[in-house]
């Protein structure tokens, strides 16, 4: 049988593993075999927290621009019928940063619309 000799791939293939796992903890960071576990484990949350940030940011927006309807005795949903009738395309991150840097203006839309 023939000698397969593998050993500059195999430890390219671990160093990266070990790589990725810096930072982590004690033997999380340092074995080869626990570290490569916690890779896949954190590359997956990772993925997972791509989309969750995405969610979060939208309730954030949603929440900020419900009150701040609400305090002008306007409800949310009925704030974007009124916007999507005036023809306004304005996305919810944009009003959401319309309302925390220029809160002027975002009454001034408010009233335009209204």
């Amino acid at each position: 049988m023939v000698k397969v000799k593998r050993g500059n791939v195999a430890r390219k293939s671990r160093k990266k593993v070990l790589r990725i796992a810096k930072g982590f903890q004690g033997a999380h960071s340092r074995l080869f075999r626990v570290a490569n576990g916690q890779v896949m484990k954190a590359l997956v949350y990772s993925y997972i927290g791509r989309k969750l940030r995405k969610r979060d940011f939208k309730r954030l927006w949603i929440a900020r621009l419900n009150a701040a309807t609400h305090s002008l005795g306007i409800s949310y949903s009925h704030f974007r019928y009124l916007l999507k009738t005036a023809s306004i395309d304005l996305n919810l991150k944009m009003l959401a940063h319309i309302l925390l840097l220029d809160k002027p203006t975002f009454y001034d839309l408010i009233k335009q619309i209204s």
